[in-house]
């Protein structure tokens, strides 16, 4: 499945963005999703996952509160919701489609080309 990432950009701290993973295919929502994000020097890390049925989420601990991370099978399309940004917010984020629902980058599938967003203070 090809997935395509949109709606980074430039945010201001406190700020909110909206990201969006568009993907190719219905089976789509079959998939676990996840979105993650690496910044310069950095591994890259889990930010939200999102399980097939959407009854399962999980966040990283930094963004718990903050973002939400909700699909649209209907739209083959998969959110992230950012709020209250930060300056360590700044990356380049990925969505990401497995066949199990993991944190584990590994077990991912299939990825988009990523998105930056950058959050300035």
């Amino acid at each position: 499945v090809q997935l395509v990432e949109s709606g980074g950009g430039l945010a201001q701290a406190g700020g909110s963005l909206r990201l969006s993973c568009a993907a190719s295919e219905r089976t789509v929502r079959t998939y676990n999703m996840g979105w993650f994000r690496q910044a310069p020097g950095k591994d890259r890390e889990l930010v939200a996952a999102i399980a097939w049925t959407g009854s399962n989420t999980v966040y990283a601990d930094s963004v718990k509160g903050r973002f939400t991370i909700s699909r649209d099978d209907a739209e083959n399309t998969v959110y992230l919701h950012m709020n209250s940004l930060k300056t360590e917010d700044t990356a380049v984020y990925y969505c990401a489609a497995a066949t199990v629902f993991t944190v584990q980058p590994a077990d991912y599938i299939s990825w988009g080309q990523g998105t930056q967003v950058t959050v300035s203070s």
